[in-house]
């Protein structure tokens, strides 16, 4: 073989260029906080589901609709203040703090809404979509708006 047939250009490993090395850094960073915000949403939709009277998986289990729906509006309604707060933040710690703190005050807010809106929790718990539709849309309009906030 001669040296012109023999072009080893193409062995240049593509991680040395800048914009592969910004994606090998980003998607490591971007695994990182959305595997915490994952982990941050289930522990705030446990947490839900050890504060309120009904039991919702046992419910969805049984074919409950009306909890499908309800439980189903609250893990949106929490990961919508979670994600602004991803949004918001420049690293890990903030998102923590920021997340958990959007966690705590929805997990809050539900509470409220559902004290509000008595009648509404009991009324889904029975099976009662339409009662569970209304006290998503308002546990999912909190959620907008405390997303809004996070800054």
């Amino acid at each position: 073989m001669t040296s012109d047939t023999l072009n080893l250009s193409f062995l240049t490993p593509e991680v040395l260029r800048p914009e592969m090395q910004a994606f090998a850094s980003g998607f490591v960073t971007t695994l990182l906080h959305g595997g915490v915000a994952l982990l941050m949403l289930m522990i705030g939709a446990t947490v839900y589901s050890i504060l309120t009277p009904y039991k919702e998986i046992q419910q969805i289990r049984e074919g409950n609709s009306a909890a499908a729906v309800g439980y189903g509006g609250v893990i949106i309604g929490l990961a919508i203040p979670l994600a602004a707060s991803i949004v918001a933040s420049t690293s890990l710690r903030e998102i923590v703090l920021w997340g958990g703190a959007t966690i705590l005050l929805q997990l809050f807010v539900f509470r409220m809404v559902d004290f509000l809106l008595a009648g509404l929790p009991n009324r889904m718990n029975e099976g009662e979509v339409s009662a569970a539709v209304l006290l998503v849309a308002a546990k999912l309009a909190a959620a907008l708006l405390l997303a809004a906030t996070v800054q």
